[in-house]
């Protein structure tokens, strides 16, 4: 069995080569809301990521750890140029 720590790794690690590229985030805000949002994969870190949401988003950063793409609260979707989907980001 997998441990948990080589799957974030793993997630961490797929997502340092998707840094600068658009991306579309699905989070799972509980009681059945869920948000989505585009931006660009601004940077990671050791625990968490950070996305800069467009200007209709006033220019705002958000974060999620790893662990929440890993529970699926978050879906990443990284984007091609021209705003097509181009790969999911998952835990499996």
């Amino acid at each position: 069995m997998t441990d948990k720590r080589d799957v974030l790794a793993r997630i961490k690690r797929d997502l340092d080569g998707f840094v600068g590229r658009p991306v579309r985030i699905k989070a799972n805000k509980g009681r059945r809301r869920v948000v989505e949002r585009e931006g660009t994969l601004e940077k990671t870190y050791p625990s968490l990521f950070v996305v800069k949401l467009g200007p209709d988003q006033q220019n705002r950063r958000v974060s999620f750890t790893y662990a929440d793409i890993l529970t699926e609260v978050v879906e990443l979707t990284v984007l091609n140029e021209s705003g097509s989907e181009h790969l999911a980001i998952r835990a499996g």
